[in-house]
């Protein structure tokens, strides 16, 4: 009768961390603590299992559902393995203690040990949950030591880059180089410190020469961005990357000091305002006709010879549909030559311009009228037309003024071989 009015709940974790890799399987726990039950003759209401480390309070959703059935009375003692599938951290430990204090939980019965609601019991439990959880700080500070150690042979943790291959014999873990990748990546960093090749080039002439990953996929762009500024390739590594701290390594180095800081500047672009902060006119605002990208737009400053700087803005396909899309770039300049030679023979009559730009054309109209009148000359305003104000605009108009007449005209323009067109190319 005393068994029947106890309700057991039995709850079974394994943690899905790889410190807890050897505890007891969550079928085994079940298996064993309900051979227990039958033998003991226990109630037990419900099975309850979960994957979840228990480093952590009010983490486990399974477990803490278990608290707030028994606060209502839906169970009254708990049958589980041990202390510490319970709670490996104060918090929750707290909270059992605690349903124990008020009469709610009754009974912690694990494989070997009984914890009822007395003080020498319920001291015990914390005891051994504490000392649980004594078990998994230490375990996180040996983990930390021995990375730290490992650093200071030489030997960087975790898996080598491209190049390099990590290596385990005889119980000894160290990273060689691989022969089938090293001479392709030293190859590339000389072609950017020598030749200065871009990224997109060596992505060329790497998928060409069938270069590719561990799982055998192509590398990508980004890729070979990170690897060009991996000072692992000359010997020296920093782990953790966010500490600052800095480690002699063991491998065989695969360039040199110098050429990884030539291939550093290379990789430099320097910026003459704060990003962002550049306005082009007509960013985003023409589709590419080789791949349906949009355009984007690049500044470029060239020395003369007489020590003066020229300065060029140029459009091209940002190549975000196809990374390796060989449309030309145009100028500005000529962006604007072309579209003015559109505008000159455009029927504006067949066109649906947007509201904005149709208020932006009678502005000009009023403006250019008021003028013509202060001067003494008397015009009609049929002879401001439409293509006056966009001759006016694409000329002499702010980037916000151009970048608006553009949308407003409700037209697709592509370009294809530095030539604006209103279909995409074949």
């Amino acid at each position: 009768m005393e068994n029947t009015a106890i309700k057991y709940c039995l709850y079974a974790r394994k943690s899905s961390e790889s410190d807890e890799r050897q505890a007891m399987s969550i079928d085994s726990q079940i298996k064993e603590m309900s051979e227990l039950a039958k033998r003991e003759q226990l109630n037990v209401v419900e099975i309850r299992q979960e994957s979840h480390s228990a480093k952590a309070s009010l983490a486990r959703p399974v477990f803490n559902q278990l608290l707030s059935d028994i606060e209502n009375g839906l169970f009254n003692s708990i049958l589980t393995w041990a202390p510490d599938r319970l709670s490996r951290n104060a918090g929750d430990l707290g909270r059992l203690v605690d349903l124990m204090d008020q009469g709610r939980l009754q009974t912690i019965r694990t494989y070997s040990q009984v914890f009822g609601n007395n003080p020498n019991e319920k001291f015990l439990l914390m005891i051994l949950c504490s000392q649980a959880k004594l078990e998994n700080d230490q375990k996180g500070l040996n983990v930390k030591r021995g990375i730290r150690a490992k650093c200071e042979m030489g030997w960087r943790p975790g898996i080598a880059p491209l190049g390099y291959m990590n290596r385990a014999f005889g119980g000894v873990k160290d990273i060689i180089v691989d022969p089938e990748r090293a001479p392709r990546v030293q190859e590339m960093f000389h072609r950017v410190a020598d030749y200065k090749q871009s990224g997109r080039t060596l992505k060329k002439w790497l998928d060409g020469s069938g270069f590719t990953t561990r799982q055998g996929k192509k590398i990508t762009l980004s890729l070979i961005y990170l690897m060009l500024k991996n000072p692992f390739y000359y010997g020296m590594f920093k782990f953790p990357v966010s500490t600052g701290n800095w480690y002699q390594g063991k491998q065989t180095p695969l360039i040199t000091k110098d050429v990884f800081d030539r291939v550093q500047k290379q990789l430099i672009v320097p910026r003459k305002t704060k990003w962002g902060s550049k306005g082009f006119a007509f960013k985003n605002l023409f589709i590419c006709a080789s791949c349906g990208s949009r355009l984007c737009g690049e500044e470029k400053f060239r020395q003369r010879h007489d020590g003066s700087i020229r300065h060029h803005i140029y459009y091209h396909c940002t190549r975000q549909i196809k990374y390796d899309c060989d449309e030309k770039y145009i100028s500005e300049g000529e962006l604007i030559n072309q579209l003015l030679r559109y505008i000159r023979h455009l029927d504006f009559s067949n066109i649906s311009i947007n509201e904005k730009l149709q208020g932006m054309y009678l502005d000009f109209k009023k403006v250019s009228r008021e003028i013509l009148l202060q001067k003494e000359i008397d015009t009609e305003d049929d002879d401001i037309d439409f293509k006056s104000y966009a001759m006016y605009v694409l000329r002499e108009g702010s980037n916000r003024e151009k970048a608006d007449f553009i949308r407003g005209l409700n037209i697709p323009f592509y370009l294809h071989n530095r030539s604006l067109q209103i279909k995409p190319a074949n």
